[in-house]
């Protein structure tokens, strides 16, 4: 039986279900697909949400419990206005890693693998360094190196930035910069940019990224995170967790280039290094032939039982 926190649920697809969860007065949205194997929370990047992983849910779902979320702000989840709060001081990693533990304690109620994109790697990591009992591990799909982080800027730039990017969150040039960036024809170009293969980005997937970017509040959150530079960097919570980390890195990635991913491998928390030829930003979704075994395998390295059933997703 669901938990009560957990709101009306219904059938998207064979095999996959929408839920919504209540969590500190707040509706967050889920999917979840498969009924048995260990248990799984996707985790999308900056401006993505469930869809993201129309790819992956399904088919890992045939051997896992599988589960995705919309982080806060994003994708169908409800969108507190953070105008009204001190800049930063909602939509960030301490706030989506406490999400992401208090889902995993009242909605999965088990362990779980995270495998995240982008930013939202970082949030998995937060989780995990917060509840390491609660993570089997953590794989990360091209994480964000967070490049307009403070400490990442030359410090004569440091005033222009962040004078742009309270323009843009506390004026109206901020909407008319949204605006310009919310419609099929950007949001199309943005992907394709990102995206190893252009070919790849089909109209739904720009409908999937588009319209709950259009949904009431969704402008606020984009301003409110363009000009966040402070908290964690990668490399501080790779430093910290205790659970094992695998990275994915799609090499044609032109916003977070390989061979600075690559920096990633020195720390003891990461058992692996992968590279997904042809693939860009998100390889959840540009190349899932790839990914999905790739989520199988480190999977399969950590489950408990050696005399599992469950297949590791290697190729014949």
């Amino acid at each position: 039986m669901a938990p009560e926190s957990v709101a009306e649920e219904r059938e998207l697809a064979s095999g996959v279900t929408e839920g919504f969860w209540q969590w500190r007065g707040y509706r967050i949205r889920y999917q979840r697909c498969g009924d048995s194997g260990p248990a799984v929370l996707l985790v999308h990047g900056f401006g993505g949400n469930c869809d993201h992983w129309r790819k992956n849910l399904p088919v890992l779902g045939e051997q896992c419990r599988m589960f995705a979320i919309d982080l806060l702000g994003y994708g169908y989840s409800d969108k507190p206005d953070p105008r009204v709060l001190a800049p930063n001081s909602i939509y960030n990693f301490e706030t989506w890693g406490e999400q992401l533990s208090d889902f995993i304690e009242s909605v999965i109620r088990e362990p779980v693998f995270l495998i995240c994109n982008s930013v939202g790697g970082l949030a998995g990591l937060q989780a995990a360094v917060y509840q390491p009992n609660q993570v089997r591990g953590v794989q990360l799909l091209n994480i964000s190196l967070r490049m307009l982080h403070l400490s990442k800027q030359n410090r004569f730039q440091r005033p222009f930035v962040k004078a742009l990017q309270q323009v843009l969150r506390e004026t109206q040039l901020g909407e008319l910069f949204f605006a310009q960036v919310a419609t099929s024809k950007a949001v199309k170009n943005v992907l394709s940019q990102c995206y190893g293969d252009p070919s790849t980005v089909d109209d739904e997937l720009v409908e999937y990224i588009l319209k709950p970017g259009l949904e009431p509040g969704a402008v606020a959150v984009f301003l409110d995170f363009i000009s966040y530079s402070a908290g964690p960097l990668p490399e501080e919570l790779l430093e910290r967790v205790t659970v094992p980390v695998s990275i994915l890195w799609g090499e044609k990635d032109p916003w977070e280039k390989l061979e600075w991913g690559r920096e990633f491998e020195k720390y003891a928390s990461v058992e692996e290094f992968v590279v997904l030829p042809g693939a860009g930003h998100c390889p959840q979704d540009e190349a899932p032939h790839l990914v999905n075994p790739a989520i199988l395998r480190f999977i399969a390295r950590h489950i408990p039982s050696p005399t599992s059933s469950f297949s590791n997703g290697a190729q014949p």
